[in-house]
């Protein structure tokens, strides 16, 4: 069994399931090039060192980090790092979540919380996830992050 396998093992029965589910379309739907890892202590998929070693905060045994998720106390957390970084991104999830989810959004500055499983917007999440390449993702640090310092 692998660190993400018993990751999800460990996670309770009532949030398992939508957790998986979650994972799974996120997977699916990210744009070839991401790597799903354990970090900080939940599943990511990030950008590999071998596609840039210049790795996360310039630790270079540290890959760049894009979607976490994890579960919680009260809810499923997803860390989505775009939405912290691209306005327009943030924006146009903000506007697709309240077309399309009854609940109101649950969200920090890149910080999803899912505290009701029956409302994951999965087919959203899935959009979400396809919006961003990693090539974009490194543009978008480096010029947002790296050259800001």
């Amino acid at each position: 069994m692998n660190e993400i396998e018993s990751y999800i093992d460990q996670i309770d029965a009532k949030r398992k399931e939508a957790y998986i589910k979650l994972y799974e379309v996120i997977q699916e739907q990210l744009p070839i090039g991401f790597e799903p890892v354990l970090q900080y202590g939940m599943p990511t998929f990030v950008v590999p060192l071998n596609t840039y070693p210049k790795g996360y905060l310039n630790r270079t045994d540290e890959p760049l980090p894009f979607i976490s998720i994890g579960v919680q106390k009260n809810h499923i957390a997803l860390y989505h790092m775009g939405l912290y970084g691209m306005e327009e991104l943030k924006e146009w999830f903000e506007r697709e979540y309240a077309k399309r989810v009854p609940t109101k959004l649950n969200m920090g500055k890149s910080c999803i919380r899912f505290t009701n499983t029956k409302t994951i917007p999965y087919d959203l999440i899935g959009e979400l996830s396809e919006k961003v390449t990693v090539k974009e993702w490194i543009n978008k640090y480096e010029t947002g992050y790296r050259n800001s310092k």
